[in-house]
C-alpha cells in the first residue's frame, strides 16, 4: 500500500473516523487503533518482515527500562550495547552483508585468489533504515539522560511505527513524537485543514514532478553510451526534481496524514533548491536525517569544539556515512564524499553559515546576486545527483562525459520542449511565495476563499489529468 494508491484512499479515511470517534474512549485505545493500522499498513508492504519490526521494538522498548534501572554503569552499557549492536547488526545483514561480501571478494580477486561469493538472497525490509534509527535514537538519549523510558508498550510501538512515517520518514526523536502519543488528543479542525492541503501538494509533487520527470531520467540514464550530451544534462536536472518530487512529496503526505490525528512530525524538507551554497542546501534537505547524525556522531565525536582539524574530519565522516546509508553502493559512498569536500571549504572559512536566513526574506522576487547562487548550487548539486542515481561509478562517469560535452549547449533550448518543465514552473512558482511558511500550498493566508480553491482545484487538476499512478517512492529502496 502506497500514499498514491487506491487502497490508501480507502485505507485513511476508514482510520481516520474510528480514531476520532474513539476521541471519548481512554487514549491507550485510540493508540491501540493507530498501533493495529500501523502494523496493517506495514504488513500490506510484506508480512514476513512484521516480526522484525516487532521484535525491534520490543527489544528497544526492554532495554531503555533496563538501561533506566541499571544499579551500576556495567549493566547500564550491557543494555545498551545489546539494542545498538541487534539494531545495527539487522540493518547490516539485510541491507550491507552482499555489499561487503562482492567488495571483499573482488578485492581477492584482484589480488589473484580465485573465491567463490556466498550473498544472501534476501529482500531489503521496506523502511529499516528509518525506525532503526527510531529505535537507536530513543536508545541513545536513555543512556545519556535525556529522557524516561516509557512503560507503555503501545504507545513507544505507535512511535516506531505509526504509519505515516514507517516507510520513509521522517526519521522521529522520542522527545518530539513520544509526547504527542502519550497524551490526549483533541481534533483540529484548523490543523486537520493544513493536513489536506498538504496532502495533495505532496501528491502534485510526487505524481506529476517526479513520475514524469522518471520518464525522461530512466530513458536517458539507462543507456547512457547512447544518449547525447544534452539529454543527459537535460536528465540531470530532471532527475533533481524526480528526487525532489518524490521525497519531499512523501514527507509532505506523512506530515499532512499526522495532522489529521492531530500529530505534528518533524519537518523533513524547506525548500532546498533555493539554497545559496551547499551548506544551506544540506540545511533544508531531509532534516531529520541530516540533523539525526549531527546530534548522534557528529557532536559525539567532538563537533567544532576540538578545532577546524577536527571538525574537518568529523564533517568528512558524517557525510559519508550519510552516503552509506542510502545504499550499498560504492555510487553513493562517493556521492557523501563528494558532498564533504564541496562542505568543507565553507566550514574552514566560516561561511558555512552565513546563508541561514529566508531567502529574498521581504522582498517579491530575489536579488541578482541570490538568483546566480542559487543557480550555481543547483547546478552543483544537480552533478551530484548523477552519482546517487547512477548504478555504479562507471554508468556515472559516462554520464559526467556526456555532460561536459560540447552539444551539451543545446539543454537550454530542448528542455523548453518537454513537458515536465512547465510542471516544474507550477511547483517552484507557488514554493517561492510561500519559502516562509511549512508547504507550497500552505495559502490560508489569501483571505479569498474563492481564489483558494482555485488555486486547489488547479493543482487537482494537475494530478488528475498529468499525475502517473502507483508509482512507488524512491526512498523505499533505502
Amino acid at each position: 500500500m502506497i500514499f498514491n494508491s487506491l487502497e490508501f484512499l480507502f485505507f485513511l479515511p476508514i482510520v481516520f473516523a474510528l480514531y476520532w470517534l474513539l476521541n471519548n474512549k481512554r487514549l491507550v485505545i485510540q493508540n491501540a487503533l493507530l498501533l493495529i493500522a500501523s502494523y496493517y499498513f506495514y504488513q500490506c508492504w510484506d508480512y514476513r518482515f512484521l516480526f522484525l519490526l516487532v521484535f525491534s521494538t520490543l527489544l528497544d522498548y526492554v532495554s531503555g527500562i533496563k538501561i533506566e534501572e541499571a544499579n551500576n554503569i556495567k549493566n547500564k552499557k550491557i543494555w545498551f550495547w545489546l539494542s545498538i549492536s541487534f539494531n545495527l547488526g539487522f540493518l547490516g545483514v539485510f541491507k550491507y552483508y552482499n555489499f561487503f561480501a562482492e567488495s571483499f571478494t573482488d578485492l581477492l580477486v584482484g589480488i589473484g585468489f580465485k573465491v567463490d561469493l556466498w550473498t544472501l538472497k534476501v529482500i531489503l525490509p521496506v523502511g529499516i533504515s528509518f525506525y532503526t534509527f527510531h529505535g537507536l535514537s530513543y536508545i541513545i538519549d536513555i543512556y545519556n539522560g535525556r529522557i524516561k523510558a516509557t512503560r507503555n508498550f503501545i504507545d513507544y510501538s505507535v512511535f516506531v511505527s505509526f504509519f505515516p512515517l514507517l516507510v520513509a520518514g521522517p526519521i522521529e526523536r522520542a522527545t518530539h513524537l513520544l509526547p504527542q502519543i502519550q497524551k490526549k488528543r483533541k481534533f483540529d479542525f484548523q490543523l486537520a485543514a493544513d493536513g489536506m492541503r498538504q496532502i495533495l501538494w505532496g501528491l502534485f509533487k510526487k505524481m506529476v514532478i517526479a513520475d514524469n520527470c522518471a520518464t525522461y531520467v530512466n530513458d536517458y540514464f539507462d543507456h547512457p553510451g547512447d544518449v547525447s550530451g544534452d539529454k543527459l544534462m537535460i536528465g540531470a536536472i530532471f532527475f533533481a526534481f524526480q528526487i525532489y518530487g518524490d521525497f519531499s512529496g512523501y514527507s509532505d503526505i506523512a506530515l499532512g496524514t499526522a495532522k489529521l490525528f492531530g500529530i505534528r512530525l518533524l519537518k523533513n524538507f524547506a525548500f532546498p533548491y533555493f539554497s545559496r551554497d551547499i551548506s544551506e542546501f544540506w540545511r533544508r534537505w531531509h532534516i531529520s536525517l541530516s540533523s539525526w547524525f549531527r546530534d548522534y556522531l557528529y557532536f559525539p565525536l567532538g563537533g567544532s569544539k576540538l578545532g577546524k582539524k577536527r571538525a574537518i574530519i568529523n564533517t568528512l565522516i558524517i557525510f559519508t556515512v550519510s552516503g552509506f546509508w542510502h545504499g550499498a553502493n560504492w555510487t553513493f559512498i562517493a556521492w557523501g564524499v563528494a558532498n564533504a569536500l564541496l562542505f568543507i571549504p565553507l566550514l574552514v572559512f566560516d561561511l558555512n553559515r552565513i546563508n541561514i536566513d529566508t531567502i529574498g526574506e521581504n522582498r517579491r522576487f530575489p536579488l541578482i546576486t541570490d538568483l546566480l547562487k542559487m543557480g550555481i548550487t543547483f547546478f552543483i548539486v544537480c552533478l551530484l545527483w548523477v552519482l546517487f542515481r547512477s548504478d555504479n561509478l562507471n554508468q556515472a562517469f559516462q554520464i559526467y562525459s556526456g555532460i561536459f560535452s560540447k552539444d551539451v549547449i543545446w539543454a537550454p533550448f530542448w528542455i523548453l520542449y518537454k513537458k515536465p518543465f512547465y510542471f516544474i514552473l507550477v511547483m517552484l512558482l507557488f514554493e517561492w511565495f510561500n519559502r516562509s511558511k511549512d508547504h507550497g500550498l500552505q495559502i490560508d493566508g489569501i483571505k479569498s476563499t474563492a481564489l483558494r480553491w482555485v488555486a486547489y482545484l488547479f493543482i487537482l487538476h494537475f494530478i488528475f489529468i498529468y499525475g502517473a499512478k502507483s508509482q512507488e517512492f524512491i526512498y523505499f529502496q533505502f
